[in-house]
């Protein structure tokens, strides 16, 4: 695998040369051909069955980042952003994260493996390099330990709580618990601490393999356990197909998913007609009088390039508008360096337009979750 075949790149420049000059005018193209270049480093999933989410929070953080380069052009500041691929696989992140604190990147962003985030953390200490937005509510990089982790998403266990509630809410008495078997055990320790809370023990608990093909075996053991409820903390696929295989089994119970299934689980569902119950940690996409969404969308439009508008896509840009943000402040303060960024993020308090991200003084910058459900029709209600 070219896990380095891939650099994606948003500089004023570039903006220039896919807008036309005339938009951002001589003065500014003049002045982006001498600007100071802040890099920023991301591992994805590009590849394998993660595809799409990866790509998803790259083109919301590459957005972010042709904006503010266009915006602070005339000031010599320009943003790009390096991705490297890992396939979903926590020993390709870890390696590519080394590659990325050994090149001249002042910070991490988006990186959208938890639990290779999780792996990553010693080299984040000894580089002194900040890992910021994350893609992923992994608790196993929310300890006192993981200091250079910063979060502008809440973590899964505020995820646990407002679905463990629901669940309460509703009656279910028989739930079942799928989760990864990479994962960090701080996430399934979240997960059943949010239902002993309520007094629900979960009746089976199965880990998974997150870049399996097939997942018939599970959705048995689950119907098998005759639950009237499956909570998932997954990524898209598997949790699609267990989904798939229990209706077509007649299976009439709930199900809910974790934010980590993102927008591509929303649209496999809507393409099936099929129904899930979904925690977000990021304003609904579809609410364009928010305005940090709408400017997402008017932000996209800008890298002419095939980008969807989805929760996943909105969590890499609000991890992407917090970078610029940090950036600009450590630059006020005399220059932007890893050490200087460090600082900034930690001091960090912004509305970005109807979604806060404040730091003070703790490395989680938001806990906003907000509880939908995706109908058969595809739409987001509740």
């Amino acid at each position: 695998m070219q896990r380095r075949s891939f650099v994606h790149a948003t500089t004023a420049a570039a903006l220039t040369a896919g807008l036309g000059l005339g938009l951002l005018g001589a003065g500014t193209a003049r002045a982006a051909g001498h600007a100071r270049v802040v890099r920023f480093g991301q591992s994805a999933s590009l590849s394998g069955g993660q595809a799409g989410y990866g790509k998803d929070v790259r083109d919301g953080i590459a957005a972010a980042f042709a904006a503010a380069s266009a915006a602070e052009a005339s000031h010599g500041l320009r943003f790009e952003l390096v991705t490297l691929d890992d396939g979903g696989l926590r020993g390709h992140c870890v390696q590519n994260v080394k590659s990325l604190a050994d090149s001249d990147v002042v910070g991490l962003i988006g990186l959208t493996s938890g639990a290779g985030a999780e792996a990553c953390m010693p080299v984040v200490e000894e580089a002194r390099i900040a890992m910021l937005g994350t893609a992923s509510g992994n608790m196993g990089i929310r300890s006192a330990q993981a200091k250079g982790a910063f979060h502008v998403r809440a973590g899964y266990d505020a995820e646990f709580h407002r679905m463990a509630a629901n669940v309460k809410e509703v009656g279910l008495q028989r739930v079942g618990v799928v989760t990864l078997g990479d994962t960090s055990q701080a996430n399934l320790q979240a997960m059943t601490q949010a239902l002993q809370a309520l007094e629900i023990n979960p009746k089976t608990t199965v880990a998974i393999d997150r870049n399996a093909t097939r997942f018939d075996a599970v959705a048995n053991q689950l119907l098998a356990a005759r639950l009237d409820g499956v909570m998932f903390t997954a990524n898209a696929e598997p949790v699609a197909q267990i989904i798939e295989h229990m209706r077509l089994a007649r299976y009439t119970g709930l199900f809910y998913a974790s934010s980590f299934a993102g927008q591509d689980l929303v649209d496999t569902l809507m393409a099936r007609k099929r129904s899930c119950v979904m925690s977000m940690v990021v304003p609904r996409p579809n609410a364009l009088g928010v305005s940090v969404v709408a400017q997402c969308r008017r932000d996209l439009a800008l890298l002419k390039k095939e980008s969807r508008l989805g929760m996943t896509t909105l969590e890499g840009y609000i991890a992407g508008r917090t970078a610029v943000e940090a950036t600009l402040a450590a630059q006020r303060a005399g220059g932007v360096s890893r050490s200087r960024l460090r600082e900034a993020i930690a001091g960090l308090r912004s509305d970005l337009g109807g979604y806060k991200v404040d730091f003070g003084g703790s490395t989680q910058g938001s806990r906003f979750v907000d509880l939908i459900s995706v109908d058969r029709y595809g739409r987001l209600v509740g």
